[in-house]
C-alpha cells in the first residue's frame, strides 16, 4: 500500500473523481435550496450588486435555481459538461461581480466551485453517473 501512496500513478482515479463530483454536486444543490426561502431571496435582490441589473429578483432566482439544478445534475452525473459550464459562469459571476474578486482570499469559495466546474468540464462525469444512450 505504501508503494501506491508514494507513487505518481493514480489510485482509483475514476472513483476518486466520482466521489468529488458527488460531493461538489451536493454542496451546489444545498446552496441552491435557498431558492425556496423567499425572505432570503428578497434580501439578495436588495443587494446593491443586483439592484443595478435588469430584473434583480429574476436574476437572483436564476442564479440560485442554476445552483440547485446544476448541483442535482452534477450529483447524478447527467449532462456533466453542460452543467459544468453553468457552474463556472454562475460561480465566476458571484466571485467577480457579487463579491470583490478576491479569489485568493475573500471570494475563494465560489472561485473554487468554478475550478471544480472546470475539472468536470475536462473530465466528464466518470463512473457512478447516469449514462445517456
Amino acid at each position: 500500500m505504501a508503494s501506491k501512496i508514494f507513487s505518481s500513478a493514480p489510485v482509483s482515479a475514476e472513483k476518486g473523481l466520482a466521489i468529488v463530483r458527488i460531493i461538489i454536486g451536493l454542496l451546489m444543490a444545498y446552496h441552491g435550496l435557498e431558492v425556496f426561502n423567499s425572505e432570503l431571496m428578497q434580501g439578495y435582490a436588495n443587494w446593491d450588486q443586483f439592484k443595478g441589473l435588469p430584473a434583480p429578483h429574476f436574476m437572483v432566482y436564476l442564479g440560485k435555481g442554476a445552483e440547485l439544478a446544476s448541483g442535482i445534475l452534477l450529483t447524478i452525473g447527467l449532462f456533466t459538461r453542460s452543467t459544468s459550464v453553468i457552474i463556472i459562469i454562475n460561480m465566476l459571476f458571484i466571485c467577480f461581480f457579487v463579491g470583490n474578486g478576491q479569489f485568493w482570499y475573500g471570494d475563494q469559495h465560489p472561485f473554487l466551485f468554478a475550478v471544480f466546474g472546470f475539472l468536470f468540464l475536462m473530465t466528464g462525469p466518470g463512473t457512478w453517473s447516469v449514462k445517456m444512450k
